[in-house]
């Protein structure tokens, strides 16, 4: 299974605003941040705003936040709310099935059990569980050197002139 787009950047785009409970997140930040269209973002976040999820504030200093807690959001429901197809087969639509299989064949059973097991999983796990505050980037007197890194040929051709002079 597949899931789309929409789902996908439905997924980040509550991620990161559970990352940064503390403050209100922009359109701008996100598109920036996943590389993503403000358009096509505009109308994930109006779609969430609409169900409940996030509230918006328009305007300058304006943006959106979770309504409810991070331990309070099933990625399942998200899912199942985003997402517009299930069929994982021909079979699994009654109106369009076609397969002349249908009346003898197991593997509908096979496909209706793995899509069941597959929703247990995300009904399982919440917001808050795939989300992380954003790491702040460590002072560069943190940074810890590599041992054994061998420099880069310039700077090494740099210390080995440096070296005869």
């Amino acid at each position: 299974m597949r899931l789309t787009d929409y789902t996908d950047y439905t997924l980040r785009v509550l991620m990161f605003c559970a990352a940064n409970p503390d403050r209100l997140v922009t359109i701008a930040e996100l598109a920036e941040h996943h590389h993503l269209s403000k358009n096509h973002l505009m109308k994930i976040v109006n779609d969430l705003a609409r169900q409940g999820v996030i509230e918006t504030t328009r305007g300058r200093g304006g943006g959106m936040r979770l309504l409810k807690d991070p331990t309070q959001i099933v990625v399942g429901e998200i899912v199942r709310r985003t997402e517009t197809d299930f069929r994982i087969v021909e079979c699994f639509d009654e109106g369009t099935n076609a397969c002349l299989l249908s009346p003898t064949c197991r593997l509908k059973r096979v496909f209706d059990a793995a899509m069941q097991a597959y929703f247990k999983v995300l009904d399982g796990v919440t917001l808050a569980e795939i989300s992380e505050p954003t790491p702040a980037v460590p002072p560069v007197s943190r940074l810890v050197p590599v041992r054994n890194a061998k420099p880069a040929p310039a700077l090494r051709r740099a210390v080995a002139a440096k070296a005869q002079a």
